[in-house]
């Protein structure tokens, strides 16, 4: 006996079952450093709608990556669930930036050439590398010669189509005329204008040529046509922090230059060749942390201001001032009476 299709029952497929199929099939889809941070679906009928939102790695194609995440989603859902998924929403909600490529080191079997082919290989890819130096854009003295040079030129022109209509020079026109035909280059006042023309011309010149932003250091490149740059400042509060923490160093002054780093640190207790040997150490480990195109050297020097030696545990634990809510003079007055 054949039972009708209406009585064999039915299969559900629940929205939850329904999302997690379509955010693994766009994960199938994603490139490399992309993430599915949250996914929605309805289901009505045998119908389904799917919403994505996606985190993309930096710099990608955005309208060519979410249509085949789009598709992607679709078809798969589709095929894994027997619904008709109409359409499904792509919605990219932040854009991350790959990490820089840790550096390569040869290995026992590694030919000495194979290393600098592969970073060839990255650097010709645009992965990783030492990035190009970000240059200021001089907005302010672009604005001041743009607007001196128009006003003038708007100037010259109004007072020479005045003169073409049948009018009079204007009086700063003729005074100049008459000043320039009484002075001639020996002149001080002749010299000095021409000094300051000179040197306006020279700044003018080293700031079309130069990059500038003398503050930032250059980062090596965290994507492909990606720069970057850490501040002096930021990279200092950095080596300071790292610094401080070794045992002994009471107070550290670092300045950070574009090619080293200078730490200065004042040594309370302990050797001092020890100290220095430490703080060597740990900023030497940080400075690779700061991911610069190129490492900066470091120089340490160390000073010796005694405070004193580092409490023992031994002298903590027997000491009554170590005991709580004991006062400080009150401790020493006690062990002054005990040894009298």
């Amino acid at each position: 006996m054949t039972v009708p299709a209406t009585g064999r029952g039915t299969t559900t497929v629940a929205p939850r079952a329904v999302r997690r199929i379509a955010e693994r099939a766009a994960a199938e889809a994603l490139p490399d450093g992309g993430a599915v941070t949250r996914g929605s679906a309805s289901v009505r009928g045998a119908s389904a709608r799917v919403t994505l939102r996606l985190r993309l790695p930096y710099p990608v194609r955005a309208d060519e990556t979410a249509g085949l995440i789009r598709d992607r989603a679709r078809s798969r859902t589709a095929a894994l669930t027997g619904l008709f998924v109409p359409h499904a929403d792509i919605r990219i909600d932040a854009l991350s930036v790959l990490p820089v490529p840790p550096a390569r080191q040869l290995t026992d079997g590694q030919p000495p050439g194979a290393d600098a082919t592969a970073s060839g290989v990255e650097a010709a890819a645009g992965i990783g590398g030492r990035g190009g130096r970000i240059r200021a854009q001089r907005r302010l003295p672009a604005a001041v010669t743009a607007i001196v040079g128009a006003a003038g030129c708007a100037l010259l022109l109004v007072d020479v189509i005045s003169v073409r209509l049948g009018g009079t020079p204007a009086a700063w026109r003729t005074w100049l005329v008459d000043w320039a035909a009484t002075h001639s280059p020996a002149d001080a006042a002749v010299r000095v204008g021409g000094v300051v023309a000179a040197l306006t011309g020279l700044w003018l010149l080293g700031c079309a040529l130069l990059p500038g932003l003398r503050r930032g250091l250059t980062m090596a490149e965290p994507g492909p046509q990606l720069r970057a740059a850490l501040d002096r400042t930021a990279a200092a509060r950095i080596v300071q922090d790292r610094a401080a923490t070794v045992p002994g160093v009471v107070r550290v002054r670092v300045r950070v230059r574009r090619r080293r780093v200078r730490v200065r640190a004042d040594v309370g207790f302990g050797d001092p060749q020890q100290v220095r040997a430490e703080v060597v150490r740990v900023v030497g480990a940080a400075l690779p942390e700061l991911a610069l195109a190129r490492t900066p050297a470091l120089r340490v020097r160390v000073r010796s201001e005694p405070r004193g030696l580092p409490p023992t545990t031994e002298e903590s634990a027997e000491s009554p001032a170590a005991s709580p809510g004991v006062p400080a003079a009150s401790a020493a007055a006690s062990t002054e009476r005990q040894e009298g």
